[in-house]
């Protein structure tokens, strides 16, 4: 690493972009391949059809889940960002913690294999769209925390954030058909 003082609102600013990226890319990859429209549309699914307001602002507020996540890998920093494996244990940390250890009982995580009657292999589907978002997400924040002086990353990034947090926003004040 360049620089090994991580700072809080460079981490903050930085995850919120990798999480956002990867949030859009992998949600939209699992949308079509994965097909989530017709599960979606069922009327029994417990979902919010894409065309309404909270879904078409899914990605640009990610900003606070982004802010979420940096405020606990700042708490890790020197684990994390000083280590070359350090996107390996963000990545297990985010699966272990955050997918499969859940608190609640959402479809995949153990609590939910226990206590709802979805079948384990539907489940298990949605580990194809969060588990790589995890990895994505923490190799991806991992290397450019520890190269901040790549110009081509910087603007990489912030490019593709604006089109992953903007593209959304301009379906909002887009011409209705």
């Amino acid at each position: 690493m360049e620089d090994s003082r991580v700072r809080f609102v460079p981490l903050a600013t930085k995850t919120v972009v990798c999480h956002t990226i990867t949030y859009f890319v992998c949600g939209l990859l699992a949308y079509k391949f994965l097909h989530y429209e017709a599960i979606i549309s069922a009327p029994d699914s417990g979902l919010r059809q894409t065309t309404t307001l909270w879904v078409t602002l899914g990605a640009p507020l990610q900003v606070f889940r982004g802010i979420l996540f940096a405020s606990i890998f700042y708490l890790l920093r020197d684990r994390l960002f000083d280590k070359k494996d350090g996107w390996l244990v963000m990545a297990w940390m985010l699966i272990g913690i955050g997918i499969l250890g859940t608190f609640a009982a959402p479809g995949g995580s153990l609590e939910g294999f226990i206590y709802t009657t979805t079948p384990a292999l539907l489940q298990m589907r949605g580990w194809l769209e969060v588990v790589p978002q995890a990895v994505l997400l923490s190799a991806l924040l991992c290397f450019w925390v520890r190269h901040p002086g790549k110009k081509w990353m910087n603007w990489g990034m912030s490019g593709a954030y604006v089109i992953a947090a903007g593209l959304p926003l301009l379906s909002l004040v887009a011409p209705k058909r």
